[in-house]
């Protein structure tokens, strides 16, 4: 049982939901990234999702594709992130999870992003563009050293696929809220609730929504629904302009809603 296991488990036994908020490696400088990721454990962060910045992302939205350029403008790559969750595992004890496209993979070498991000602490690998059909070429590296794959499904999804996708792992789904990319959205409507709750009833484990969620009442409503929410955007703009007040108000009121009733 690993990090992300071992956590859900905690979450379940204490009828408690997960926030797992996303933040851009290199965003504000590598050099910034071990402390920001001490922050979100500090304001209560289930786990951290750590995205690697690419220069031609399929699912980002325009906050987090800037946050990117960024992060490659000031010259963060694989290797360096990797440095630096090496460096976080000595103070953060919470999963992390890295966000990364198959190019940077390819390019950096199969096995050795394997080997490497296991040997730095990383317990989840989330890969958008890594079609089921296709995830033979890195998942059972991937499952040889206790790292997991974490699936995503949408709302356009067929049930019979979601319902094999999420047979697969020990990790969470990630259910996408919208039809489209990230980024803030000012609600949601009924039938992404009943997404959530039909993807709930087949998944075999935890069903986290993500994509637009910025709100505490987005998120204590799409928790009714699920095991709990990803915020990336806001998280994102929060760093970016330093409001780590409304950062910490967010996520305090989320543990603060979070039981399930």
């Amino acid at each position: 049982m690993n990090r992300l296991q071992h956590t859900f488990s905690l979450l379940k036994r204490n009828n408690r939901k997960a926030f797992v908020p996303y933040i851009m490696a290199g965003d504000g400088g590598l050099d910034n990234l071990v402390n920001r990721m001490v922050v979100l454990e500090k304001f209560g962060a289930t786990a951290i999702e750590l995205g690697v910045p690419f220069s031609d992302p399929v699912a980002d939205g325009p906050t987090i594709q800037r946050a990117g350029i960024r992060a490659l403008e000031s010259g963060t790559s694989l290797k360096g992130i990797i440095s630096e969750v090496a460096k976080a595992r000595r103070v953060v004890s919470i999963p992390i999870i890295l966000m990364t496209y198959l190019n940077p993979i390819y390019s950096f070498g199969i096995e050795a992003f394997v080997k490497e991000i296991s040997d730095a602490g990383v317990d989840g690998c989330i890969i958008p563009d890594l079609p089921i059909e296709e995830e033979d070429i890195i998942a059972p590296n991937l499952e040889n050293v206790e790292v997991e794959l974490i699936r995503l499904v949408t709302p356009t999804t067929p049930m019979e696929r979601i319902k094999l996708i999420s047979s697969k792992g020990n990790g969470f789904l990630y259910a996408v809220t919208v039809k489209g990319i990230t980024g803030v959205r000012n609600e949601y409507d009924a039938e992404l609730y009943q997404f959530l709750k039909a993807v709930q009833e087949i998944s075999l484990i935890p069903v986290l929504a993500g994509f637009g969620i910025s709100s505490g009442e987005q998120i204590n409503e799409l928790t009714k629904h699920c095991d709990g929410v990803i915020v990336g955007s806001k998280i994102v703009d929060l760093f970016e302009t330093n409001n780590l007040n409304e950062m910490e108000g967010l996520m305090s009121s989320f543990k603060q809603e979070s039981k399930i009733i």
